[in-house]
């Protein structure tokens, strides 16, 4: 496109009247000082950035970072991450004590396991650091065309630019920093930005530059250029800016409408120029950015409590022992000579010093029943997560064919919380919704028109299905009283039906942003339907009513539109495929190529653009006032139901009643609705509101805008109403379905977004989080009288106010089916979280079934992801796909990205990535069902098997009179954890299944033992451990009792320390792989391999060891095959034990399977017998028991039909037996 080209189009700012009039400079000049004092600081010298080098005018550079490390913090802070951990703690200190002489245990054998396990650990996180660092470094990498002198422009890396760079940004470019429009290709100062990056949303932003810079359109004219900004210091607030420019003599003030924001696209302009304000961490982005932070399970942080918990076992049992030793020190020493007590150099053995002796044997014990605290564990659960995580990124369910985007698992340290989460914070844009308007239905004239099914209809249509199989006595009552009510021509009891196309097909999508079947309107048709002249002005409205920009494409001849927002494009189009195509806007026109009056040859029609009466938040419509080819002028409006039926003439109602049924009928449908009305305007009458008019887009001062409000409203009166439109916002393929099931699994769902509230509204319906029926409650700062809008507190008193009232309402509410639905704005929730008002808001908010919180910053989104997170103590997790969502991301105890069309900021920051919202329910009801089970049971194993083994220790050390002697060969006591027990409990941590994956997603309640940590709470804790505290006592005491005096050998040799050892360590193995066999619910070949090979590895072990020469093997030489194979006694005690131990353990498990089975018992028995098969009817009735109770998604909202349903049928019947005559005999 060629700059004359571009100076040829027209100027796009004449088209905004609210918020892009500008006022008149000279007069505004005073306005454009800025407020004095803290916060208004920031001055900077255009086009000389050199001076920004040295104080006073230092600024930070433009280089951002993201990681959680750098080269300097790195060991330190990694260091610090590991031994936050107590065992580590505990470990560091044993292997410290390691290098002393009273140790038993050498130096090596306790430092090179912690070496192992931190630097594994460290290792992992500096991978994933480095990751981070890798993505910062492309960004910061970027190039982008700066002024270096004399009106030269070069390319810099955005790490290189610094405060008061002129810099140029070409189309489809991101903006380094945040910057200062000065002007643009097109010649009155106008370009077009995508901030989709900041607050989610999709259509294009409208930006302009004052009109005094607006000549700076080329290199060479920023030669000479220079000015001077004063402006707010650097603050997280996107949607403001308070700044002047000081330039040739002049003040000009700034708003927001001339910043371009750092991440935010310059889209459709060529280029433009801007000049540097803030850099790096200064820019509003980085301002909304939270720091990196540091993230641990709920799992792994009550495993420290365990910890601390042997830990102080571990102290009282060393402190027994040690007091031990100096009793027996005192009395037993002096009679055992070969200990050589009187000699001055012995210490540990000084019956005259026995509190020393004591003290030495303290260190001693400390080391010795370090068996009780588990260092293997901490390896064998990165090893597993690691795996775990692997299973995750294979996983072929949680791939997307389209994008070829694989799940992943970007830390493995949070692999259980996945099955332990309460509440979902979710963004709207690019997660829930693809960035597509689909224009689906209408009512024109009281008609509806449109038989394509949206997805909210198709999947509640279908849920219904299932629900009447499941209930077939109230279907079978349903169909007869509605065959009843056909054969007598009634209507009293209504279900709610999906309309399907004419032919019984659902076709596909064949143009974008329109997805409407109806043969009554396509083709033209519509020329034949009566009420024609609504329809054609219903048309034209579409055509006429909107601020889009046509654009040609020359190559393919077809004509797209670069609107506002995604709705205006998804009317644009329908008109078109309806005969009313809008080709041409002019300075003051638009023309429409109509096929009307007849559907031959278009005619180009021209309305003259007299006033555009723009859209804003607070007015929820928008106006247009043209002049036709006929001279008649009208004024054409859209908007929210709500507010044009208020503005209706007494003659403009005709339609009311239907459009009304049709539009709630659409919202029931998840569609977004907009109401059409128009008005026919007299010449004088027009002149005479156009002068008002024109008086108050010229008046400077603070109440320009309430005057131009006031004089808008004074035409939007009087309405005549022509229909609604029904668009549907397209959600990502099975988010409806997705919501629900999650919803079913007892999970809330919060969506916070940047969008409008109506735009989150209507996606809330869309999603199925809100409902028809459900009560509504919201809290903004729009009900505060305008007296008090400028007193903080009197906002403050009105919001709590509000809290107050809608809590009130939700506690007295008496029916327990009550659903409410809390939504807020994004002024209002500024206040709520302020420290006095945030606790009363989240008490609102958990009562509430469902919450929306609308136009809210990135760091807004942080701050109610912590507040959720530490208000409720529970496990949060937050999903977006923008950079606008890594405050929320990282602020939540599990982040998930979506590597959408929004960049990967949100997934380089995130924990879990995946393509697809849907695919979190399989991430969350089945991955995180299984790991936190997995994870639980294998922790609890992990420390009944160490108590198990440790406890043997200490039985024996005073059984031996506390001398410090262990029962075990060294030898043993290092492959207990290493080999012997180390592979089937990271086999129950990677292939434990309670249920199948389908189950899982078939049973969403099962989902709930997470959350309600039935497998970790501290009663199964204190079970497990009194589990290994009884087998302990078992092993030791059984094994004495029978070796104690008896001969063992052919010979009638009796057993010594060796044997007896040798037994013990037998019992131990069997018993805890027998153990964990009777644990598992789901066996593979791999398990049994892995648990019975560890039991026959031990025997293979003994063997091997034993065969070593004596200098090596000790007393353990030969002892297999001479002394304890040969023995039935061994074998027999062996038995003996393993089955004393387990039996407590199986006689538990079967009582509670036959008494107080859990929900997976159940659902396991029925998958044994088969029962699913062969009985559906039991399958089905018990699957539609493991739903939570909910009330959102579009289950709720079946549920909520079926008992209106129920109820009329009830009134029915009951009407029918009233009127019933009686006969008396």
């Amino acid at each position: 496109m060629t700059k004359g080209r571009i100076r040829a189009r027209i100027r796009r700012s004449n088209l905004y009247t609210f918020s892009c009039l500008r006022p008149n400079v000279k007069e505004n000049a005073q306005s454009g000082s800025l407020p004095q004092g803290p916060g208004f600081s920031r001055i900077v010298q255009c086009n000389q950035p050199i001076l920004h080098r040295k104080r006073p005018f230092r600024f930070p550079y433009n280089h951002i970072s993201t990681t959680k490390y750098n080269v300097i913090t790195y060991l330190p802070k990694a260091l610090f991450e590991q031994f936050r951990r107590a065992a580590n703690i505990y470990f560091l200190l044993a292997a410290i004590l390691s290098l002393t002489s009273i140790s038993p245990f050498s130096a090596v054998s306790m430092i090179a396991p912690l070496s192992i396990v931190v630097g594994l650990t460290m290792a992992k996180e500096a991978i994933e650091d480095w990751n981070r660092f890798i993505q910062d470094r492309k960004v910061n990498r970027r190039k982008v065309s700066v002024h270096i002198e004399g009106g030269v422009f070069s390319y810099k890396a955005w790490q290189d630019i610094r405060v008061g760079d002129v810099v140029k940004v070409e189309k489809d470019q991101f903006f380094p920093a945040d910057l200062l429009l000065l002007s643009s290709s097109y010649e009155d100062g106008i370009c077009y930005v995508e901030t989709m990056n900041l607050d989610g949303e999709t259509n294009l932003k409208v930006k302009r530059a004052l009109e005094v810079t607006q000549p700076l359109d080329d290199d060479s004219t920023f030669k000479h250029f220079s000015g001077i900004i004063k402006c707010e210091d650097p603050n997280p607030s996107l949607y403001t800016f308070v700044g002047n420019l000081e330039y040739e003599s002049q003040i000009h003030p700034l708003d927001p409408s001339q910043i371009l924001l750092r991440d935010s696209k310059l889209r459709n302009t060529p280029y433009v120029y801007g000049v540097v304000i803030f850099t790096g961490h200064d820019t509003k982005v980085m301002q909304n950015s939270t720091v990196c932070p540091s993230k641990r399970s709920t799992v792994e942080r009550k495993m420290d409590h365990i910890i601390y918990i042997l830990f102080s076992v571990l102290i009282l049992i060393s402190v027994i022992s040690s007091l031990g030793f100096a009793v027996k020190t005192t009395y037993a020493t002096p009679d055992q000579w070969y200990l050589l007590p009187l000699d001055s150099r012995n210490k540990l053995y000084n019956p005259t010093r026995p509190m020393l002796s004591g003290l030495f044997h303290l260190v001693t014990a400390l080391i010795l029943y370090g068996y009780l605290i588990p260092i293997s564990l901490y390896v064998s659960l990165e090893f597993v997560k690691f795996l775990q995580a692997n299973f995750i990124n294979r996983d072929i369910y949680l791939y997307d064919e389209e994008s070829g985007t694989c799940a992943e698992a970007r830390t493995s340290n949070l692999n259980e919380e996945l099955g332990m989460v309460d509440t979902i914070l979710s963004d709207k844009t690019g997660t829930l919704t693809c960035n597509q308007m689909d224009f689906l239905k209408c009512s024109i004239a009281g008609t509806a028109y449109g038989t394509r099914r949206s997805e909210v209809e198709i999947a509640a249509a279908k849920q219904m299905a299932m629900d009447l199989e499941d209930q077939n006595s109230d279907a079978s009552s349903f169909h007869r009283m509605e065959n009843s009510n056909r054969s007598a021509g009634a209507s009293e009891i209504e279900l709610e039906t999906v309309i399907t196309s004419k032919d019984g097909k659902d076709y596909n999508t064949a143009i974008k942003g329109f997805s409407f079947e109806d043969n009554r309107l396509m083709n033209c048709s519509w020329l034949h339907e009566p009420n024609l002249e609504q329809i054609v002005l219903f048309f034209r409205i579409l055509s006429v009513c909107h601020t889009a920009i046509p654009e040609l494409n020359e190559d393919s001849g077809v004509v797209t539109y670069e609107a506002e927002s995604p709705d205006e494009g998804a009317f644009l189009v329908a008109a078109r495929e309806f005969g009313f195509e809008f080709c041409k806007r002019t300075q003051s026109s638009v023309f429409v190529h109509e096929r009307y009056p007849s559907y031959g040859q278009p005619i180009e029609r021209e309305y003259k653009i007299l006033n555009l009466l723009d859209f804003t938040s607070k007015r929820k419509r928008m106006s247009v006032i043209v002049q036709d080819e006929d001279g008649q002028i009208l004024l054409l409006c859209k908007g929210a139901d709500s507010i044009i039926f208020d503005r209706l003439a007494k003659d403009g109602t005709t339609y009311l009643d239907a459009t009304t049924r049709h539009l709630n009928e659409y919202g029931d449908a998840g569609l977004r609705t907009l109401a059409l009305a128009y008005k026919k305007i007299e010449e004088s009458r027009y002149n005479a509101w156009n002068d008002e008019f024109q008086k108050a887009k010229s008046s400077i001062g603070g109440n320009r805008e309430a005057m131009l409000e006031r004089v808008s409203d004074m035409m939007e009166k009087d309405l005549i109403l022509v229909g609604a439109t029904a668009v549907e916002d397209k959600l990502q393929d099975g988010v409806p379905q997705c919501i629900d099931k999650l919803a079913q699994a007892g999970l809330k769902i919060w969506v916070l977004t940047g969008d409008k509230m109506e735009t989150a509204i209507n996606i809330g319906f869309s999603c199925s989080l809100l409902r028809q029926g459900m009560k509504q409650i919201y809290i903004s700062t729009m009900n505060v009288e305008a007296g008090s809008q400028d007193s903080k507190k009197a906002v403050k008193q009105n919001i709590l106010m509000q809290i107050s009232n809608a809590y009130q309402l939700v506690k007295l509410e008496k029916d327990p089916n009550a659903a409410f639905a809390l939504i807020i704005d994004g002024k209002a929730l500024a206040y709520v979280l302020e420290e006095d008002l945030k606790h009363q808001f989240l008490k609102l908010a958990v009562d509430c079934a469902s919450v929306i919180c609308c136009r809210v910053s990135p760091k807004q989104k942080a701050l109610v992801t912590r507040l959720v997170n530490e208000g409720t103590g529970k496990t949060t997790l937050a999903i977006g796909d923008g950079a606008n969502d890594v405050g929320m991301i990282q602020e939540a105890d599990i982040g998930v990205g979506i590597s959408g069309a929004e960049g990967m900021q949100a997934v380089m920051a995130s924990d879990f990535s995946i393509a697809q919202f849907r695919f979190l329910e399989k991430l969350l009801l089945v991955h995180g069902h299984w790991c936190y089970k997995r994870i639980a049971q294998m922790i609890c194993y992990f420390f009944y098997k160490n108590i198990t083994f440790g406890l043997t220790l200490f039985y024996f050390e005073a059984f031996a009179g506390f001398s410090g002697q262990s029962v075990y060969d060294d030898w043993y006591s290092l492959s207990f954890n290493v080999i012997l027990t180390s592979l089937p409990v990271i086999s129950l941590g990677v292939f434990e299944q309670d249920v199948s994956s389908d189950v899982c997603l078939e049973f969403p309640a099962l989902y709930q033992q997470g959350p309600k940590n039935l497998f970790f709470d501290w009663q199964r804790i204190f079970g497990w451990m009194s589990n290994g505290l009884y087998s302990s006592l078992i092993i030791f005491f059984l094994n004495i009792i029978i070796f104690y005096d008896q001969a063992y050998r052919a010979g009638g040799q009796t057993a010594d320390m060796a044997v007896v050892g040798t037994v013990m360590f037998t019992s131990i193995i069997w018993t805890v792989n027998i153990q964990i066999a009777l644990t598992m619910s789901h066996f593979t070949w791999i398990q049994h391999v892995l648990v019975f090979g560890s039991i026959i590895t031990w025997y293979f072990f003994l063997f091997l060891y034993g065969s070593l020469p004596p200098t090596i093997s000790g007393y353990a030489h030969q002892l297999l095959v001479e002394c304890l194979a040969p023995s039935p006694i061994y074998w027999a005690t062996t038995l003996l034990v393993t089955v004393a131990c387990t039996f407590p353990y199986f006689a538990l498990i079967s009582f509670q399977r036959s008494f107080h089975p859990l929900d997976h018992h159940i659902i396991q028995e029925i998958k044994y017998y088969k029962k699913d098969v062969e009985d559906e009817f039991m399958w089905s009735r018990e699957r539609s028991k493991a739903r939570q109770r909910t009330k959102i998604g579009f289950t709720a909202g079946v549920e909520a039909t079926m008992r209106q349903l129920r109820a009329r049928l009830q009134k029915k019947q009951s009407n029918v037996a009233f009127q019933s005559p009686t006969f008396r005999p």
